[in-house]
């Protein structure tokens, strides 16, 4: 397999390191940025070596490279800063989205895509419309990195193994995420079971904010990141069908359509092989209601 990632800063490093530490393929760093993915490249290759793990990474500033790619991860944009919300990303992001996407189509269009980048849900939608390939071919990231911070707030809530949680965050990657708790199980058993209803509040709005604390503490989010598209890589790649949190285009799914958003989808082989229809209660759908409005309102914004 030919993984090309775009953008070779702090999370597009971490993704071409965990994606190698999982030994999915040989991986292409591609960067504007002259010596940048070179020298994380030769950086990662070396910890690879004494691993003993097979799987390269190149690092080029050229996008001829990334010819005949199987899956292209969209990394590329500003990061959110201190005080910014993703949404404050939309216009400068957007401009470089549609370069990269631009140069996509040149050299690698029949590639599966995943979108990294903030506005996370409105750039999916976005690359999805430039690049205009089917729907199945494109991703956004953002639900599985949801999903691991509100697993990781689970598990010190109730002190329960990690490996027994079973979680699902739906909706806006931003101000509008959904964090699941009846979709959420220890070992198959309700979550509601474990916690009270305090509890239950503390663990939504701790999964909503975490983000924005972790960028004040160390000025950018990482390692989750770079984890969460290996997740998705991994179940694309080895055809798992495993069922994830994914941003994608909606055709009537949960009421919406002609909008990107994250929902419960199985990935495989063919990219996005289909979403999961949850049953929300009203105050859930109120929330995802809310996520759909603040996409779409991002979305008309777009130069599309």
């Amino acid at each position: 397999m030919k993984i090309t990632i775009i953008g070779s800063g702090k999370v597009g490093s971490s993704v071409a390191l965990n994606t190698c530490l999982r030994d999915l393929g040989d991986v292409l760093l591609l960067d504007i940025v002259k010596g940048l993915p070179q020298g994380e490249a030769m950086d990662i290759n070396h910890q690879l070596a004494e691993l003993g793990i097979d799987s390269r990474v190149q690092g080029s500033n050229n996008y001829e490279d990334m010819k005949e790619s199987d899956i292209v991860v969209i990394v590329a944009g500003i990061g959110r800063k201190p005080g910014m919300t993703r949404m404050d990303l939309l216009r400068t992001n957007a401009s470089i989205a549609k370069e990269v996407c631009n140069n996509i189509k040149l050299n690698s269009l029949d590639s599966k895509f995943i979108v990294v980048t903030n506005p996370l849900d409105p750039l999916t939608y976005y690359a999805l419309k430039v690049l205009g390939v089917e729907k199945r071919k494109v991703m956004g990231m953002g639900g599985m990195l949801d999903l691991s911070r509100f697993k990781e707030f689970i598990s010190q809530t109730v002190s329960i193994s990690r490996r027994s949680i079973h979680s699902m965050v739906i909706s806006e990657h931003g101000e509008n995420m959904l964090p699941l708790i009846r979709y959420s199980s220890i070992s198959g058993i309700p979550l509601g079971r474990f916690i009270t209803e305090e509890q239950e509040k503390f663990l939504i709005k701790s999964t909503k904010n975490i983000a924005a604390e972790v960028i004040s503490l160390k000025g950018a989010t990482v390692y989750a990141p770079g984890n969460a598209v290996s997740s998705m890589l991994e179940s694309i790649i080895k055809d798992k069908r495993a069922v994830m949190p994914a941003s994608v285009l909606l055709e009537g799914e949960y009421g919406y359509s002609d909008v990107c958003i994250g929902v419960p989808c199985i990935l495989g082989q063919n990219g996005v092989e289909g979403i999961v229809e949850l049953d929300l209660n009203n105050n859930e759908k109120k929330i995802f209601d809310l996520g759909v409005e603040s996409v779409k309102a991002a979305i008309k914004e777009l130069d599309l």
